[in-house]
């Protein structure tokens, strides 16, 4: 049967509504399709703002793949803000799609892509606006599978209650899967009910479906362990790695906003992985191994994105850009291919060992220089040690006096607060820094008329990490040091004027803390928080840590115990049934050296060092140089 499209009483509302153009639909290159002449329907969520949801590259990826199969369809939908929630819920209009406006209920899954863990109250107002039971264990047959993915997917326990099944790492082979599966079962006449769905999922190894697993506590509060409950269950859920991203080169055909979002470019990620070793880094360590994009890839993708969209910038996208292994021939092709037109290419932050100048004026060749961002994130040589960036204090200085001398007038660099180990002398080291930052830059250019932004996030223990085990520190002691850095640099008179700073107070990571290291029973302190209100978490202007304290207390949940509280070795962690392919003794070893200032070396070009990824997963590094050049696009 047909759905109708909830436009017509969507429209009414969005005269009364702020930013009305983010619900109506119908961007460049979105696609609509025959509900009837489809048999697997999945609505795809990233659970943010369309301004921040739009430009997702995951979700971009997996709705264009999911269209191109026959009788399958996908459709996007976002978290509606507060002005138009309180409309849908007087008129009864239910969480919609944006591209044909369909109710998220009448979908067979409904997909959530969560890259940090604020996103959960979203989860819970689309799932309540759309009808869907918030618990799994009430929902029913007509209700969709909800299906959890991203980055925070490696712990989806807090969640687990509201989760009918996660998928851990690449999605691009395993959407197929799933849509394959739930395609065999439909055939059949759907046996068993929703139950048998999920037990086929789960049976596959790559699907965790919480509810198989049972978790059994100490009377001290620590788990005991976690367990399948029925038989064919696997006792652990392994991560999905593509191995040949030459053959997955999407976004084909990137979306094309209505409406200003946060990313006004077309992306193309040049490689996956990294193996730098940076121990706070969660996205380092899950996506490993390194798998490269080759150079002609990376070059038909560009030329076909930029074709299909009219976007005037590219950004080259990984976790460090730089360290692609024909970055420069990467570069300088794009640089040639696009000389004279209005289409420039950018960098994400770059690492200050990987920078070089040729390749800054390779990427601004054909656009303007804006400005260039590193990524310390220690403010000591101690600091950096501990968290395995291996970035001196010359490399650093060395780097941006050349970048000044070539007529760059503004550096920003980021830095954490809050570090395992960390002391507040470290963090007054990045007023010493960014001083030193300042004082190279107007001897080399020979003008005081050089900046550099300091900007500072605080830290958060990740599960997957070699920091799993650290205590987070207090909101109070990093409020603490960054009120001292503050002071340091507002009263310097020499240099003070031509530093900025920006920094978040040390709450809302306390509340990240709990989500990210949090078990099942953080899941009903999120539903409190839903109800009581919260809702953009991730946003400062609707975030409230009260509002999260007051309900953990009446959860009688100890916040401190979740987040301040080092964990010893053999604590069984809220997510160690759940395979990421690290080897735990390794990412113990690497905590161990942490705290002695150790470092270690890149696998990529040093003997590996037994993180446990490759022969887990079956995997490899995958990097060049392939030898080859980026052809001149041929003239039309």
């Amino acid at each position: 049967m047909p759905v109708e499209s909830l436009f017509p009483r969507l429209e009414a509302l969005l005269p009364k509504v702020q930013k009305p153009i983010q619900y109506v639909g119908g961007e460049l290159n979105s696609t609509v399709k025959s509900w009837d002449e489809t048999t697997v329907r999945w609505a795809l969520m990233y659970p943010d703002a369309y301004e921040v949801g739009l430009p997702n590259q995951g979700v971009q990826i997996l709705y264009e793949i999911l269209n191109e199969m026959p009788e399958t369809l996908a459709e996007r939908t976002y978290a509606v803000w507060p002005d138009l929630e309180a409309l849908m819920r007087a008129e009864g209009v239910p969480q919609f799609t944006v591209d044909a406006h369909r109710p998220v209920r009448a979908f067979d899954v409904f997909g959530i892509s969560f890259s940090t863990e604020l996103g959960y109250t979203n989860m819970l107002t689309a799932l309540d606006l759309a009808g869907i039971p918030l618990e799994a264990a009430d929902r029913g047959e007509d209700d969709p599978i909800v299906l959890a993915g991203g980055h925070a997917a490696f712990n989806p326990e807090p969640i687990a209650d509201f989760l009918d099944a996660a998928v851990l790492g690449d999605g691009e082979q395993v959407a197929i899967a799933i849509t394959e599966v739930i395609r065999e079962w439909k055939a059949e006449g759907s046996p068993g009910g929703r139950d048998e769905l999920l037990m086929r999922l789960a049976e596959s190894g790559g699907v965790y479906v919480p509810k198989f697993y049972d978790v059994d506590y100490h009377a001290d509060g620590r788990i005991q362990r976690v367990a399948p409950n029925r038989s064919g269950v696997p006792w652990r859920v392994h991560k999905h790695t593509v191995m040949d991203l030459d053959e997955w080169p999407y976004p084909k055909k990137p979306l094309v906003p209505l409406a200003e979002t946060v990313h006004e470019r077309f992306s193309v990620e040049i490689f996956r992985g990294c193996t730098r070793g940076c121990r706070f880094c969660q996205a380092g360590m899950i996506t490993r191994p390194v798998r490269e994009r080759s150079i002609t890839t990376i070059g038909d993708m560009v030329d076909a994105g930029v074709r299909a969209s009219g976007f005037n910038e590219v950004g080259l996208l990984s976790l460090s850009s730089a360290d692609h292994s024909e970055i420069g021939e990467v570069a300088k092709g794009l640089a040639d291919r696009y000389e004279g037109t209005n289409t420039s290419l950018s960098l994400p932050s770059t690492r200050v060992d990987a920078f070089n100048i040729d390749l800054a004026n390779e990427f601004s060749r054909n656009g303007r220089r804006s400005g260039l961002t590193f990524a310390p994130e220690g403010g000591s040589e101690r600091m950096r040690k501990v968290i395995n960036k291996m970035v001196t204090e010359e490399d650093l200085i060395r780097t941006v006096s050349t970048a000044y001398s070539q007529g760059w007038r503004q550096v920003k660099l980021y830095f954490m607060c809050g570090l395992p180990t960390e002391e507040d002398v470290d963090v007054l080291g990045i007023a010493d820094l960014a001083r030193k930052v300042i004082k190279a830059g107007r001897e080399a250019s020979g003008s005081r008329d050089v900046r550099c932004t300091v900007s500072i996030g605080g830290f958060v223990p990740k599960p997957h990490t070699p920091f799993q085990w650290a205590a987070q520190a207090s909101h109070e002691v990093v409020d603490h040091r960054l009120k001292a850095l503050k002071d340091a640099l507002r009263g310097d008179k020499e240099y003070g004027r031509a530093i900025g700073l920006r920094y978040h107070d040390g709450k809302p990571s306390i509340v990240e803390g709990l989500l990210s290291r949090g078990d099942r029973r953080v899941g009903k302190v999120i539903r409190a928080v839903w109800e009581d209100g919260g809702r953009f978490d991730g946003w400062s202007e609707h975030f409230s840590y009260q509002r999260w304290m007051d309900a953990a207390a009446k959860a009688d949940l100890d916040v401190d115990w979740y987040t301040t509280r080092e964990r010893e070795e053999n604590e069984v962690l809220p997510w160690d049934h759940l395979d990421a392919g690290l080897d735990r003794e390794w990412l113990w070893q690497d905590w161990r050296d942490a705290v002695n200032d150790v470092e270690v070396e890149d696998c990529r070009w040093t003997p590996c060092y037994d993180c446990g990824v490759c022969p887990t997963m079956g995997t490899e590094i995958q990097i060049g140089p392939t030898g080859k050049k980026l052809l001149p696009l041929t003239v039309v």
